[in-house]
């Protein structure tokens, strides 16, 4: 049975996707060339960023990758005048990339844990953040369907063991949306955070890398879900593309958790009867 082709509801639209070589970023990149924007894929990996636009190009679609350190001021600056300039401007930027504690580093508790590593995980996740809608805000003036989507995380919402930067980077994601939908509704720009749970993407792997016991860490996980699996890369590709849509501009200064259901309870599957 074939497939039934992607809605066109991005049609003419132009996203830029930090972090766009693997994981969430990826396959919203995917899916917003499937539905019709031209996508700038932005990552400091330039060989998956590569990847990505190649397999949007076999697939019909329009695509070109740019690296960039979204640290960086001047290549955030030089990624948004040559992603206007490749595709006529910028209608949605997606600031995805980001870093998680326990890619940086084997001891990530707060003894442990350096000071350059805690300052990288916020520079890449809320000052990177920033630094991308600054720059993107003259192109994002001129669309007539101008958002901005932060990668938040459950962890803008509770906190871990662990991974005290993330969660910090995280939380500020979340003011940070708040913010700048406020300052930037004049211009008609919007601005949301997308809150991804337990998703299997390649952060995601060093989660299970880090674990003493792979299986019981998995158990642990599970257990706190109300739908009975990990989420895939495409389950938040799908509300990112949703969300940078037409269909969406009603919507601004809010915040989207898509994690199974894990935070809408205080419980564990044991407490439910499931099935075995």
């Amino acid at each position: 049975m074939t497939a039934s082709p992607e809605p066109r509801t991005l049609e003419g639209l132009v996203f830029v996707i930090t972090g766009g070589g693997r994981g969430l970023g990826e396959s919203a990149a995917r899916l917003a060339a499937r539905r019709g924007a031209a996508v700038v894929v932005s990552d400091t990996n330039a060989e998956a960023g590569e990847e990505t636009v190649a397999t949007i190009a076999a697939d019909g679609g329009r695509a070109a990758f740019v690296g960039c350190d979204v640290t960086d001021e001047a290549q955030v600056a030089a990624l948004m005048a040559g992603a206007a300039e490749r595709f006529g401007g910028i209608d949605v930027l997606v600031n995805n990339a980001g870093v998680i504690d326990w890619a940086l580093a084997d001891d990530t508790s707060l003894e442990g844990f350096g000071r350059d590593h805690f300052a990288r995980v916020l520079e890449v996740g809320v000052t990177g953040a920033w630094l991308c809608a600054k720059h993107a805000l003259p192109h994002l003036r001129a669309s007539q369907h101008a958002c901005i989507l932060n990668a938040g995380s459950m962890a803008s919402f509770v906190g871990w063991a662990g991974i005290n930067a993330y969660c910090a980077a995280k939380g500020g994601v979340l003011l940070l949306t708040r913010s700048l939908a406020a300052e930037l509704a004049p211009a008609g720009v919007r601005v949301n955070c997308y809150c991804p749970g337990n998703v299997r993407t390649p952060m995601m792997e060093t989660v299970f890398e880090s674990a003493e016991d792979k299986d019981a860490w998995t158990e642990e996980l599970l257990s706190t879900h109300l739908v009975r699996r990990f989420g895939e890369p495409d389950d938040i590709a799908q509300l990112i593309c949703f969300l940078g849509s037409p269909q969406a501009s009603y919507i601004t200064g809010q915040s989207f958790v898509a994690d199974g259901g894990t935070l809408a309870w205080r419980g564990t599957a044991d407490q439910l009867p499931f099935a075995a």
